[in-house]
């Protein structure tokens, strides 16, 4: 039985599998962290090129990395992610974009203007792919301290509508308050006494109150029972014609 040894370099791994399944996990752990990973083909660019393209990217919050076809491959097989397989063709390399998706998607977009080369494939989002065109289209959201703005502007709006709702209670109140006032009262109760009803009561005390015994006769009233008292109480006979011719 022959015994075959395998030699290794200084900084080589005798078992270069587990230098694979580092990658395969280097790259699961990435696409699973990223906010979207942009797939693009840079056959044909020059290594400057590339160093640019990292330092650009670097700079919109993004990391630009080169990974074995294959070895993408098993990673989004572990993640659940089908689909991606025709993107893995050629030389591939992923934008990774952790926070501002846009920013990364916007310098691809710019880099690949002025130099052609630079051919976006399509992405992964979560678990969905993304379509050339969707890869593309994420370049034109807006920023993301302006979404920010927005979305603090959304979350302002209704506060200061309730600021001013919890300034128009007082006024309102006391608005109400006063016609409550000027139209006498609440609702149900009696109206109060208008203007001048005290001076009515004191008109009215001055004024005696009426006797309870019978009125007295008015002028004249002495005279009138003498007059009666003196006159005859008998009424005259007439004469007897008779009597008249006998004398």
């Amino acid at each position: 039985m022959t015994e075959t040894t395998t030699a290794s370099g200084p900084g080589r791994s005798a078992d270069p599998r587990e230098e694979k399944v580092a990658v395969v996990d280097e790259v699961r752990a990435k696409l699973a962290s990223a906010g979207a990973a942009i797939l693009t083909e840079y056959r044909g660019l020059k290594v400057s090129e590339l160093e640019g393209l990292r330092r650009t990217l670097s700079q919109a919050g993004g990391e630009y990395k080169i990974y074995k076809n294959t070895l993408v491959r098993f990673a989004t097989r572990d993640l659940g992610i089908e689909g991606l397989d025709p993107l893995l063709e050629g030389p591939t390399a992923i934008a990774f974009a952790d926070a501002d998706v846009p920013a990364v998607a916007k310098a691809l977009r710019d880099f690949s203007r002025a130099n052609p080369l630079l051919v976006v494939k399509g992405g992964v989002m979560g678990t969905s792919v993304l379509s050339p065109a969707d890869a593309s289209a994420l370049a034109d959201i807006a920023p993301r301290e302006v979404l920010l703005a927005r979305l603090a502007g959304l979350m302002a709006a209704p506060l200061q509508q309730f600021a001013g709702l919890l300034q128009a209670l007082p006024r309102n109140f006391a608005y109400g308050l006063k016609a409550l006032v000027d139209q006498g009262g609440a609702p149900g109760e009696p109206a109060g006494p208008g203007p001048g009803a005290d001076a009515a009561p004191a008109a009215e005390s001055d004024v005696p109150a009426p006797s309870a015994e019978p009125a007295g006769p008015g002028p004249g009233a002495d005279t009138a029972p003498a007059t009666h008292a003196t006159e005859p109480t008998t009424a005259e006979t007439p004469a007897d014609p008779s009597n008249e011719g006998a004398q």
